[in-house]
């Protein structure tokens, strides 16, 4: 999730001072991403640093509360980079960085992990957030303002994942068991040979147990 955007995105309505992006953000996702004040100042001033915002003092109509806030302000620049990023398509499939997927990746390959325990106490642990997601999703109202439906939004959205998760897991073991009784999934260990420089070395045949 970009918070450089999400706030370039905010301040497109209007300026504002750290803790007020902050409540904006979180009124906007319905709570469901926690976000300190430190990230959000942190992200200001990269965003001060690239010419795509502003510091300014309060105002004119600010109260006098207010008035002792430091406030961002989008510039032309910041205003396009976050236009642009709405209306860009989410690509979260090119380059895998999903934790699970590396986690398991590794438990499948390192000798002396049981990858099947592995993925045991992930799928108990993806199951009870199904629940979780499930019971939260038949006690909520219909939502009756946008801050409610944003947050309903977010909940169905980790439901569906948390369900797609469960299912990949029940694939995984099922072929992951398949592999192994083929000979094809089998750990292997550490390639003492020393690395050349520059890209990792793929292939099976960088690996020594993979040629015995």
């Amino acid at each position: 999730m970009s918070i450089r955007h999400s706030l370039l995105s905010i301040l497109a309505q209007g300026p504002c001072y750290g803790y007020q992006l902050r409540s904006e953000f979180d009124r906007r996702t319905g709570s469901t991403w926690p976000l300190n004040v430190g990230q959000v100042y942190n992200t200001l001033d990269r965003l001060v640093r690239d010419d795509l915002v502003t510091k300014s003092s309060a105002p004119l109509n600010a109260d006098a509360d207010a008035s002792q806030q430091t406030y961002y302000t989008i510039t032309d620049a910041g205003r396009r980079e976050a236009e642009e990023w709405l209306n860009t398509p989410v690509d979260g499939y090119a380059v895998s960085r999903d934790e699970l997927a590396i986690k398991l990746a590794l438990a499948i390959t390192l000798p002396g992990v049981d990858a099947h325990s592995v993925i045991e106490h992930q799928r108990q642990a993806t199951r009870g957030a199904v629940d979780a997601l499930s019971l939260t999703a038949e006690v909520r109202e219909e939502a009756s303002d946008a801050s409610q439906f944003a947050e309903q939004l977010v909940t169905d959205s980790l439901f569906a994942h948390a369900q797609a998760e469960l299912q990949w897991l029940d694939h995984l073991d099922a072929t992951l068991a398949a592999a192994q009784s083929r000979g094809i999934a089998d750990a292997f260990p550490l390639n003492l040979a020393k690395p050349k420089r520059g890209r990792p070395a793929m292939g099976a045949a960088e690996h020594p147990a993979a040629t015995s």
